[in-house]
């Protein structure tokens, strides 16, 4: 029988088994905490791993530079109209697709014929443009903002401008001689 008024005052005594059973519960716990920390510092080490892959899959940096004026026509109104080709040099760290290129600012049009060029890191490709020049105009010393349509490679479109210098460029020099006979002309 036990008396519940009593305050009894003997210390239990813990058998071995229980002892031993007690401590393998506290490596079991400690090992247990250990390996979930283990898992979870690889699990965030891959999500970071995974995410740094896809913003570098989606970066475009690119540099676009005129470098072919070919054949053209102008009419009386003093607008030159000729092919010609755009250099695109793929800077970023994954491949991109140019899908269409243009610009526009007073005095100069240009488009692309549509043809889409793939670029590696580091690669170039020509993109064929049209170009729409009013010779009294188009060679001022602004820069021309081409707006660049690419997909990276992860299929997502995107939209890239930069600067190019008309004044002084092959497309310039190409329509020199031409637009100071239209301007003549149309005098």
């Amino acid at each position: 029988m036990i008396d519940l008024d009593e305050d009894s005052r003997q210390p239990a005594v813990d058998s071995p088994d229980r002892l031993m059973r007690s401590s393998r519960m506290g490596v079991r716990l400690v090992a247990v905490f250990l390996v979930g920390a283990v898992l979870g510092g690889v699990g965030v080490n891959e999500l970071r791993d995974s995410q740094e892959e896809r913003e570098r899959a989606t970066s475009v940096s690119l540099v676009a530079i005129p470098v072919s004026a070919g054949s053209g026509g102008g009419d009386v109104k003093g607008v030159f109209q000729m092919d010609g080709q755009l250099a695109v040099i793929n800077t970023g760290p994954a491949p991109i697709t140019v899908v269409a290129v243009a610009g526009e600012r007073p005095g100069v049009l240009v488009r692309g014929t549509g043809k889409s060029v793939l670029l590696r890191p580091g690669g170039t490709g020509w993109v064929e443009v049209k170009l729409n020049l009013e010779c009294a105009t188009a060679f001022g010393s602004e820069p021309l903002s081409m707006r660049l349509s690419v997909e990276t490679a992860d299929r997502q479109a995107r939209e890239v401008t930069y600067p190019v210098a008309v004044a002084g460029s092959v497309w310039h020099l190409g329509a020199e001689r031409p637009c100071e006979h239209l301007l003549r002309d149309g005098q």
